[in-house]
This record gives structure tokens, C-alpha cells and sequence, in this order.
């Protein structure tokens, strides 16, 4: 009985040591920019861990498309080095990358200037944000960034042709 007891004691604070050792990701917290990945995919500092931010609602040409490296460089020249108001609902994609929204300090939502410049479209499949929808509209009526080429390609279509190559 001693030995269950001295187990069951060994076991319950191993358990206790895991859930300490993994810290959990609040759904906001203010982290610093330490990459930029692409147009819609950054790395932030949080407590000395880094975390891989997925933005929500948006997806940005790819870098081999028109408008993904000023897509990437208009994000890096907003927030690389900055601090940011990250919000997210705490859900992740297939690579593990946190889907948030990003705030620069002065409060402005970084997913709707990246729609606003033509540098993203509202990601429709995996958003029902309307506001998005109705940021594109303005952008392409205006023929801003991405919107002014005679012929865009989504982001999702080009990345599907490029996979059945």
C-alpha cells in the first residue's frame, strides 16, 4: 500500500510539472515582431517563446505572385521590431501557427490595412467577416494594389495550380 501511495504521489506530480512547463497562449497579449514571413504570416516574441501568427481573415498573394514581396515588405515596414496587440480565439492551422488578428500600437488592424492597400483578399472560406468583404469591394473599385493588374489570381487558386504541377 506505502508503494501505491509513494506511485501515485511520483505520477501526480509529474503531471502537474508538464502543465507548468507548457505555458498557455492567452487570446490577446502584446508580443514584438522578430519576423516576417510572408504577406500574411509573421513570428512574434511572447515571454521569450516564439509563436508564429497566421492572420485571420486574409490571405496575401504569394511571394512569386504580384504584390506578395510589397505585401511582405508593407508588413515588415509596419511592425518588424514593433510591438503588437495580438487577438486571436485560440484556434491554429494545419502547421501549428496561431489565426489572430494584428493591432500595431496605435490600435490599427494590420489584417484590414493589408485588404484596404490590395495587398490581401478577405480569405471567404474560413471568415465570415463582412467588414473584409466590403474593404476588398473599395480596394478593387479604386484598382489599389493587386486590384489594379488586368487579371488577379487568389492567392488559394494559384497555390492549387502550382500543386498539381
Amino acid at each position: 500500500m506505502k508503494y501505491i501511495l509513494i506511485l501515485f504521489l511520483a505520477l501526480t506530480s509529474i503531471s502537474c510539472n508538464n502543465k507548468k512547463g507548457k505555458k498557455e497562449i492567452p487570446n490577446e497579449f502584446i508580443a514584438k515582431v522578430i519576423g516576417v514571413k510572408d504577406g500574411d504570416t509573421i513570428e512574434v516574441l511572447y515571454e521569450n517563446n516564439p509563436i508564429v501568427i497566421r492572420f485571420e481573415h486574409i490571405d496575401c498573394p504569394e511571394k512569386k505572385q504580384p504584390f506578395g514581396k510589397k505585401a511582405k515588405q508593407f508588413v515588415s515596414d509596419n511592425i518588424f521590431g514593433k510591438n503588437v496587440h495580438i487577438i486571436s480565439k485560440g484556434k491554429t492551422d494545419r502547421w501549428k501557427r496561431l489565426i489572430a488578428v494584428v493591432e500595431l500600437e496605435n490600435g490599427e488592424n494590420l489584417n484590414k490595412m493589408l485588404v484596404q492597400n490590395g495587398l490581401a483578399m478577405h480569405f471567404k472560406k474560413y471568415s465570415k467577416d463582412n467588414s473584409y468583404d466590403i474593404i476588398e469591394r473599395g480596394a478593387e473599385n479604386n484598382k489599389i494594389g493587386m486590384w489594379s493588374q488586368k487579371t488577379v489570381i487568389e492567392p488559394w487558386n494559384y497555390r492549387k495550380s502550382k500543386k498539381k504541377k
